[in-house]
């Protein structure tokens, strides 16, 4: 029996959901950046978190039993700690358009938010206010739905084991016409390509030769011990994480985004080996712009399964998108 492969949406980008918006800001002297999502409209959304070294704001209203309903952004950061502070921004820039929760006469834009580690990537980081909160309003202010990948936003100064990180975004539309699309800002202590260096470990999910068409690593036994430029480079293990969005424009309910994060990190996984470390903090925010009657569990099934092979996909575009930058630690993959 010969299936009907998925294709992806007009842009092969988050921003194929519909509703979403994507922007970036970046600062190159600081080798870091921000990278925020929003809608025309608040959206349902849910986290899940599965390494073990996340940084995070306002993760815990998203949690299928807390009142919140709705968010109006959420936010991918570098920075580590200090790149929560871009939530602030995105507060800021909100409020100013009249966005957010109203209870009386406060207005209550919700962001949440995640970071990755980028301290000891080379840049300028010798501040003396923190620059993540103007970043965050600059990347609301730019959101649209045409975005740059690779080495922007929030995967301007990311790292991967072998070769720099970035910015990944990837969609597919299903057969009755569901979108579901990813966004990765991929920073992660595994490698996202074989021994070599030359193939992906997303290959076998990639379409219409999206990260370099070279196609899966043909060798057998690829798997042994973690090789890290990255770690060699950094002195130390501490400084990682996978950040992602998954969103679909099919009406889910919070329980159903959070079950929608679950099932998507499959997708780092897949991406990503090793994922989920005790040094990573990978984690996954999912969420529905859709109105209208919930997903069945048929449904949830397939949009959930996307989800992963977009997250997977989304990956391996952060990685090949990447662009050099002079005093680089590690080569570009195109520049190998």
């Amino acid at each position: 029996m010969v299936v009907a492969a998925y294709k992806p949406g007009p842009r092969n980008l988050i921003t194929d959901v519909k509703g979403v918006r994507v922007g970036h800001a970046q600062d190159e002297s600081l080798r870091s950046g921000t990278t925020v999502l929003t809608s025309e409209a608040p959206f349902v959304a849910s986290v899940h978190v599965m390494g073990g070294a996340p940084g995070t704001r306002e993760t815990d209203l998203l949690a299928p039993d807390k009142t919140i309903a709705a968010v109006d952004a959420l936010v991918l950061s570098g920075g580590s700690a200090w790149g929560l502070d871009a939530c602030s921004g995105v507060m800021d820039g909100l409020r100013a358009a009249g966005r957010g929760l109203q209870l009386g006469e406060a207005l209550i834009p919700l962001v949440p938010g995640a970071i990755l580690f980028d301290l000891l990537n080379g840049g300028d980081k010798n501040w003396t206010e923190n620059p993540y909160r103007a970043l965050g309003r600059a990347a609301l202010l730019a959101a649209d739905v045409d975005f740059a990948l690779g080495s922007v936003g929030a995967g301007t100064g990311a790292l991967a084991a072998m070769q720099k990180g970035g910015l990944g975004s990837a969609s597919i539309v299903l057969g009755d016409g569901t979108t579901v699309g990813a966004l990765v800002a991929a920073n992660p202590v595994g490698s996202v390509t074989t021994p070599g260096e030359r193939h992906f470990w997303a290959a076998p999910y990639e379409i219409d030769g999206e990260f370099g068409g070279l196609g899966p690593d043909p060798r057998g036994g690829l798997g042994g011990p973690l090789v890290s430029a990255k770690l060699a480079a950094l002195l130390g293990a501490r400084a990682n994480t996978t950040i992602a969005i998954v969103a679909t424009d099919r009406a889910l309910t919070k329980a159903q985004c959070h079950r929608l994060a679950v099932a998507a990190h499959d997708g780092i996984a897949r991406a990503v080996v090793p994922a989920h470390t005790p040094s990573d903090g990978d984690l996954v925010f999912g969420l529905s712009t859709g109105s209208g009657s919930p997903a069945s569990d048929a449904q949830m099934l397939e949009i959930g399964h996307a989800a992963a092979l977009c997250l997977s996909r989304a990956i391996a575009r952060a990685i090949f998108e990447a662009r050099p930058q002079p005093g680089d630690l590690l080569p570009c993959y195109q520049s190998r």
